[in-house]
């Protein structure tokens, strides 16, 4: 078991003791989302994994906070906001705004400027970030630079 399913399950526990429902199911979510992924990988998972999965289910809340105010209803977007928050408190401080733009402008310099494009762009920059900011940011500030 790695050392962020262990904090996870500890801080789950602590959770029900304290009956705070929302960090209970939210953190659940998280260890069913290990389980599944152990699954499927047929493997224990290393660290990395674990990230990836605490990720994963940190976009799917943010593009489902996207939806739900497209929809109207936030009550269910301050729900999965309060979940997005929970589960971020469990990966790495991301990158700032300043720091992703200092990356994307040394990609775009490193790329010839006859093969520079959205596309080549991004694919260069997330290779460097894997894990470590929003794909969103990145876009917009790809687009930004190029633009």
């Amino acid at each position: 078991m790695g050392e962020l399913k262990d904090r996870i399950q500890a801080d789950m526990v602590a959770a029900m003791k304290s009956r705070d429902q929302l960090r209970v199911d939210t953190l659940r979510s998280a260890l069913s989302g290990f389980t599944y992924k152990r699954t499927e990988a047929g493997v224990d998972l290393s660290d990395a994994d674990e990230s990836g999965v605490v990720r994963k289910q940190v976009k799917q809340r943010g593009d489902s906070i996207t939806e739900y105010r497209k929809a109207d209803r936030a009550d269910l977007a301050e729900r999965e906001q309060a979940e997005r928050d929970i589960l971020m408190a469990y990966l790495p401080a991301a990158k700032s705004e300043d720091e992703v733009r200092e990356i994307v402008r040394n990609a775009i310099a490193a790329i010839p400027e006859d093969g520079r494009n959205q596309g080549v762009v991004m694919k260069a920059v997330m290779a460097q970030l894997k894990g470590e900011t929003d794909g969103n940011l990145v876009r917009q500030i790809v687009v930004q630079e190029l633009g």
